[in-house]
């Protein structure tokens, strides 16, 4: 089978969508399958394009059996709301034309757009139907409400049109997936039949993370013994985290709870500014973005895991870092809604409180500071979690059945297979790096 995928992100990006991309197509290529990417040139979570990149655009690299060929886009160093339109209209621009190409000249069977970026994805189902290919959307985030409700973007009359369009895309496919139950809902809201959309969730190496000693590498750096607390949130810091809700709550226990210790790890554009916030106050420790061989360490390091959540956030992405939390065997204090995806996935394994509240979040981290017990049955329940709904090997397992179903029904192979809408009816709701 030929599978096409287009998305903005992929590795050598560690983190979000671009780690997902490129295990899925490493699966594909792993097992027998042809398969070709028309990507962007690294450049997340720190908004820079490293300079070895780019001097190779258009130019096509066999990486780990995949055929990658990257082009060049507009990456702003302060992502407004106006100038991630720019970055992704330009993705959509530099990218039509290898994309027509491969789909002229390779025919492939499967043509795969990933949101973001949606203004991409409209050429790819609009050739895909030209070359008889099956075409397929995989939403990992929601764009445009996303952007409205964080309020990066606040023109009523352009929200129209945009939700106009994206319904207009979202439309064209022969399949659309997500990565949560509540995603899957807010497609079918969004006027499309159910037969059409699947979770397809975002998963985790239970392998590879695992549960582990807290007295690590991190701990030791950082002076800190048995007795110390540590909260960590680990992934990108950008708006729709609500990070400064952590740096509140830290500045409000400091002096009440001094052997409480807060780590925030990774890079984005809002990390000046939270390390602006943060100074001078000594339990409060910042790393930057950890390599895959420490990753587990990092986090083994935490006693429980942090997921602020702006409220406007709800139910637009389900955060892939909580597989990895799961599977580490920490709770988690996160921030959602009762009745939310987030909150849903949470229950039983760690503590649900209501977004942008620091006072609830104070509250909930001496909570669970103070009860070891508690932790551990958090702890537990988690990773049974993990492994039943987060495994890599089992979810990737669905993308490959689900592909190969669409891949033979363009071919017409002479084995039977069932009808693609049956297909992508995945009954993954039973089923990270960070994001």
């Amino acid at each position: 089978m030929r599978v096409l995928l287009v998305g903005i992100n992929y590795a050598p990006d560690l983190i979000g969508v671009a780690k997902y991309n490129a295990e899925l197509c490493e699966s594909l290529a792993a097992e027998g399958h042809e398969v070709k990417v028309i990507t962007a040139p690294p450049y997340y979570p720190a908004w820079k394009i490293p300079p070895a990149f780019k001097s190779s655009y258009f130019r096509s690299r066999d990486i780990h059996g995949v055929r990658v060929t990257r082009t060049p886009i507009y990456v702003p160093g302060h992502p407004s709301g106006a100038k991630r339109l720019v970055h992704h209209a330009s993705f959509a621009l530099t990218s039509g034309a290898p994309v027509l190409f491969e789909a002229l000249s390779w025919r492939p069977d499967v043509m795969i757009a990933v949101a973001p970026s949606l203004m991409s994805a409209a050429f790819v189902s609009f050739v895909a139907r030209r070359v008889g290919a099956k075409s397929w959307l995989h939403v990992q985030d929601f764009e445009v409400d996303a952007a409205f409700d964080l309020g990066l973007l606040r023109n009523p009359y352009l929200r129209k049109w945009m939700l106009r369009a994206e319904a207009a895309i979202l439309k064209s496919f022969d399949h659309v997936s997500t990565i949560s139950q509540a995603m899957v809902e807010r497609l079918i809201i969004k006027g499309l039949s159910p037969d059409k959309t699947a979770e397809v969730r975002n998963w985790i190496d239970t392998n590879a993370i695992c549960p582990g000693s807290r007295m690590t590498k991190y701990r030791q750096e950082l002076k800190l013994g048995e007795g110390d607390i540590v909260a960590l949130y680990s992934g990108t810091m950008s708006n729709k985290q609500g990070l400064e809700l952590v740096i509140e709550a830290a500045i409000g226990l400091e002096q009440s709870h001094p052997r409480i210790h807060f780590i925030l790890a990774g890079e984005g554009p809002h990390k000046t500014r939270l390390e602006q916030l943060a100074a001078g106050h000594r339990n409060i420790h910042f790393f930057g973005l950890q390599p895959n061989e420490s990753f587990n360490q990092l986090m083994a390091t935490a006693d429980f895991h942090l997921i602020p959540q702006k409220a406007e956030a709800a139910d637009l992405v389900l955060p892939s870092k909580l597989g990895a939390i799961f599977a580490s065997a920490r709770p988690v204090i996160a921030m959602a809604e009762e009745g939310t995806g987030l909150a849903a996935e949470v229950t039983d394994a760690g503590l649900v409180i209501p977004p942008g509240d620091s006072v609830a979040l104070e509250l909930a981290i001496c909570q669970l500071s103070d009860a070891p017990a508690l932790r551990e049955h958090y702890g537990q329940e988690g990773r049974r979690r993990a492994l039943d709904r987060w495994d890599r090997g089992a979810i990737v397992h669905r993308w490959l059945e689900a592909m190969a179903g669409q891949g033979n029904a363009t071919a017409q192979k002479d084995t039977h297979i069932e009808g693609a809408a049956g297909e992508f009816a995945l009954p993954v709701e039973d089923a990270v790096r960070s994001s």
